[in-house]
């Protein structure tokens, strides 16, 4: 049986790391070479920020260390935990909350950490990866598990690996997994002259 494909369906041409590119929930049970990893965190090290302030942190548990991913597992809530179990690795996404150099707050800090996580996304859909985002974690829990520090926000947590079979999923997961993708049009997100009205396309 073939793995789902669900490259998106665009009202313009974009490159195809951006059109492949999508956020399964079914992870293979087979582990991501430490290069392949490195190579994700690399391209998110290395995305724009304000000031060059590079406020991104990751937590990162493989199943290389079992106990370390079985603890990183519970940073997810009960929802998440059904399909992130699946993934060989979890990272969680920190954004320090001031800049480095003068402790001033640093407004852009989760712009900037998202860029990363974007940029990450993209490398992993390079080297046949997936990476599936996900809101629902358990911040006070990752904060004591991990003793984050206070001056930065825990943002997302991250599931990283290979597609696997929607058929391993529990539950409505498994159809989610072949249901075709959407987006709001250019016409609703991109404006000219004032908020609402639409660019012309």
């Amino acid at each position: 049986m073939s793995l789902p494909s669900k490259p998106a369906v665009t009202s313009a041409p974009v490159h195809e790391l951006i059109r492949d590119r999508w956020s399964p929930r079914a992870f293979a049970d087979r582990p991501v070479p430490r290069d392949a990893l490195v190579s994700v965190l690399e391209a998110g090290r290395w995305a724009a920020s304000s000031n060059n302030s590079q406020p991104w942190r990751w937590i990162v548990a493989t199943r290389d260390d079992p106990a370390a991913h079985a603890a990183a597992l519970t940073g997810f809530n009960a929802r998440n935990q059904r399909w992130a179990r699946t993934a060989p690795v979890l990272i969680f996404a920190l954004a320090r909350k001031t800049f480095e150099a003068n402790g001033n707050p640093n407004a852009h800090a989760w712009h900037d950490t998202g860029a990363a996580s974007a940029q990450m996304a993209l490398q992993a859909t390079a080297v046949g990866l997936h990476i599936h985002t996900a809101a629902g974690i358990e911040r006070d829990r990752l904060r004591e598990l991990f003793a984050i520090p206070d001056e930065f926000d825990i943002c997302t947590g991250m599931a990283l690996g290979y597609q696997g079979e929607p058929e391993i999923l529990p539950e409505e997961l498994p159809a989610r997994e072949t249901e075709p993708r959407s987006r709001k049009t250019l016409g609703d997100i991109a404006f000219s002259g004032r908020f609402g009205h639409a660019i012309e396309i």
